[in-house]
């Protein structure tokens, strides 16, 4: 393994975070959290961020977390589906074909939350006023978030990323093939 700093990731992989940041503002819309400021993409640490209201209710500040999971899983898996299939099957692809795969993988690699997002969640999880429920089933699940943003230095979020982009439209077409 290699290391390359974070800034570089995220220069290479732009288009990700400003999904990721799109993703966390789609959902505090979603559950009428006023939004505060937006940055989409800086040089910088954080790379960009989303500032909004306290929400209304835990649950609501657990899906604001949450949401660049599902929207940058879907579309960065939605994005490379069309160039996976040349690639994988007809062995004819095209650099158009090349440069969906990069953005697929690039907005899915930025799906896991980050460490920050981890202890909003982890904050709203613990509350009293959560359920039972939800704690037993949100726990694991902030472990696994801070898992998967710790183990960015060995790789994971871009493994995670080839595997949305690549390897859900690989299931797709021998399922359907």
């Amino acid at each position: 393994m290699f290391f390359i700093p974070g800034f570089i990731i995220s220069i290479i992989t732009f288009p990700g975070v400003i999904v990721h940041e799109f993703a966390h503002q789609l959902f505090c819309r979603l559950f009428r959290t006023s939004v505060l400021d937006v940055c989409y993409f800086r040089v910088g640490n954080p790379s960009g961020y989303v500032v909004h209201e306290h929400p209304r209710k835990n649950s609501h500040q657990i899906w604001i977390g949450l949401g660049p999971f599902f929207i940058n899983s879907l579309i960065g898996a939605l994005i490379a589906l069309p160039a996976a299939i040349p690639v994988m099957r007809f062995g004819s692809p095209t650099i158009v074909d090349y440069i969906l795969i990069w953005l697929g993988v690039s907005i899915a690699m930025h799906s896991i939350p980050s460490t920050g997002d981890a202890k909003n969640i982890w904050n709203s999880v613990k509350d009293k006023q959560t359920s039972w429920l939800v704690k037993i089933v949100m726990t694991p699940i902030v472990g696994l978030i801070y898992l998967f943003s710790f183990g960015s230095v060995l790789w994971l979020d871009l493994i995670y990323g080839f595997a949305v982009a690549t390897g859900i439209p690989y299931l797709l077409i021998n399922l359907l093939a």
